[in-house]
């Protein structure tokens, strides 16, 4: 099962933009950061920049830098920005609809899943990415 990284890295990289403090950033300082390669970053960037909460300056000087205030930004709407889907998913197979089990945990299931995910979108939304950044600065 290949689970999506996205959410998480665009994440780590609006906090760290809130981190700089207007100062901006490379594409090669914020993939050292994530630990990965700038592309990734600067894919990333690309959607966050497309969705109005990044911009870039060109020149030796240049970087990116956040576009809206950390406070205004909900982990919610960058969940919808890197476009995730639903963390939950059922087999890949029909699971065998003789069996009393298959024949229903699907349906079942699909109810659980609704309700977490509900759950997962409200607290999402209730997150800021300045409240991010200020849980993580309170671990240094």
């Amino acid at each position: 099962m290949n689970i999506s990284t996205r959410f998480t890295v665009a994440l780590h990289i609006l906090a760290l933009l809130a981190s700089s403090r207007g100062e901006p950033l490379t594409s090669a300082y914020i993939a050292g950061s994530v630990n990965t390669h700038a592309v990734v970053i600067r894919r990333l960037l690309g959607v966050l920049r497309r969705r109005g909460f990044v911009s870039s300056q060109p020149g030796n000087r240049g970087g990116w830098e956040l576009s809206v205030d950390p406070e205004r930004i909900t982990l919610m709407d960058v969940r919808r920005a890197v476009n995730e889907g639903s963390p939950f998913s059922m087999h890949r197979h029909p699971p065998n609809p003789a069996c009393p089990v298959g024949r229903n945990i699907q349906g079942v299931l699909s109810a659980v899943y609704d309700e977490a995910e509900r759950a997962m979108e409200d607290e999402l939304a209730r997150t800021t990415i300045k409240g991010l950044l200020r849980s993580v600065q309170a671990r240094q």
